[in-house]
């Protein structure tokens, strides 16, 4: 009896320590956050600021000295920085929490054409990742599926909630589809070594437009048997779903994107992107947005400038595209957190900072379509709205103070927060 005893309460000792956070209660009384910089979102900034939260909405963004309404609590945040929330787009957050172990990995899907995977039915409210991101003002994200030609559809979640239902804030607002590759390289050659493969190329190019010519003819006929591939496909052939092209090379783009609008395919978002500056005007031509590979990596070809990948959002942004910061990648879920500071490393090689962050934050929203409730800190959208002592796009000032979603206010305790509070006060001692 003692050692069963024992054994029940360290198991529940262990459940306790690796449990996500109680997600915070709905708002109940008026804020006022007061006298910090406001980065509105849109490439403005407001000092001095006040922002005012009722029943989950912005009530009011003014000056400090022309507050219209009264509240139930005021928050003194002179000398913070105010930020809409950030959005993290073609993320896999939630959808593993230990690659080494299969049981928590719900992206292995079997199969080349599945319209019909929905990321939001196996998205994990309690993944020990996703509590990671909301201390670097990440409250947002769209997870995305990425197996096979077409992989599935994504959904937008807040990233504070009790189950997938709780957490979903738009859902299968997307369908990917992952391009060919036309080339290949060895990797003891090196890229000089690339190869055009025309024939496997063309042929995968062919699979797919039979595939959707026939999921086309289906729902546009009544069949008796129902076919879930197909029918998945409905909202997309009705313009209802948006479909995310991920592709790097600019054959690779082009090939793409005009293969889709000859299926009437109208909403199209380009993914990844590495050659799309060699493309830009044909992508201004065609109104597409791009979700552009994070800057920490290294060139695809032999003799690009090493930087390219950091000067890539101004070029693009320059050329006119609307732009976010695609966080796939080596690690991706983990280092999902380092969005912030992603969108700071472009601001390093260019790009206005308030451009750095409406990348992250209006822009995102755009993207993905929740822009008439996400993305900036405007009367009647969402109180989704984070404090930092600093400059949220540097590592060395991100210290959020304060978080909401929808107006509720979060905990910003994780396992890594109670390890930093724990050593700093360690190496404080004399």
């Amino acid at each position: 009896m003692k050692n069963y005893i024992l054994t029940l309460a360290f198991l529940i000792s262990c459940s306790i320590g690796i449990a996500q956070q109680t997600p915070a209660a709905n708002q109940q009384n008026s804020i006022l956050i007061l006298g910090a910089t406001a980065h509105i979102g849109d490439g403005t900034v407001l000092e001095n600021s006040a922002i005012g939260l009722l029943d989950g909405k912005i009530l009011e963004v003014t000056t400090a000295n022309a507050v219209k309404n009264k509240y139930d609590k005021t928050i003194d945040a002179t000398g913070q920085h105010v930020y809409p929330g950030f959005i993290a787009t073609n993320s896999t957050v939630g959808m593993v929490e230990i690659d080494a172990i299969r049981p928590t990995n719900d992206l292995n899907e079997i199969g080349e054409y599945l319209p019909h995977i929905r990321t939001i039915v196996a998205y994990n409210a309690e993944s020990k990742v996703v509590e990671s991101l909301r201390p670097n003002g990440i409250l947002t994200a769209q997870v995305v599926p990425n197996r096979g030609v077409i992989s599935g559809s994504s959904s937008v979640v807040k990233l504070d909630a009790w189950n997938w239902e709780d957490a979903a804030l738009l859902t299968d607002e997307g369908l990917h589809i992952n391009w060919p590759r036309a080339y290949t390289s060895s990797w003891r050659m090196g890229p000089s070594s690339l190869k055009y493969n025309q024939k496997s190329y063309e042929q995968k190019i062919k699979d797919l437009g039979v595939f959707l010519t026939e999921a086309s003819a289906y729902n546009k006929t009544k069949a008796e048997t129902k076919h879930l591939p197909f029918a998945a496909m409905s909202k997309t052939f009705k313009g209802n779903q948006t479909v995310y092209l991920h592709a790097n090379g600019q054959r690779e783009i082009v090939d793409g994107i005009e293969f889709l609008k000859d299926h009437n395919i109208q909403k199209i978002v380009l993914v990844g992107g590495i050659e799309a500056h060699l493309v830009s005007s044909f992508l201004i031509a065609h109104d597409i947005p791009v979700i552009v590979s994070r800057p920490h990596r290294l060139p695809t070809q032999e003799d690009q400038d090493v930087k390219l990948p950091f000067k890539m959002a101004k070029i693009l942004m320059d050329a006119g595209l609307l732009i976010t910061i695609d966080v796939s990648g080596r690690m991706e879920r983990m280092n999902t957190r380092n969005l912030p500071f992603y969108a700071g490393s472009f601001a390093a090689y260019g790009l206005p900072k308030e451009k750095a962050v409406e990348m992250i934050t209006l822009n995102a929203a755009k993207i993905i379509g929740v822009d008439n409730r996400l993305g900036s800190l405007t009367v009647g959208k969402d109180a989704t709205l984070f404090l930092s002592i600093g400059d949220a796009l540097d590592m060395r000032t991100n210290q959020i103070s304060h978080a909401f979603i929808g107006g509720r206010d979060l905990s910003l305790e994780t396992h890594q927060t109670e390890l930093w509070k724990r050593y700093m006060e360690k190496y404080s001692r004399k």
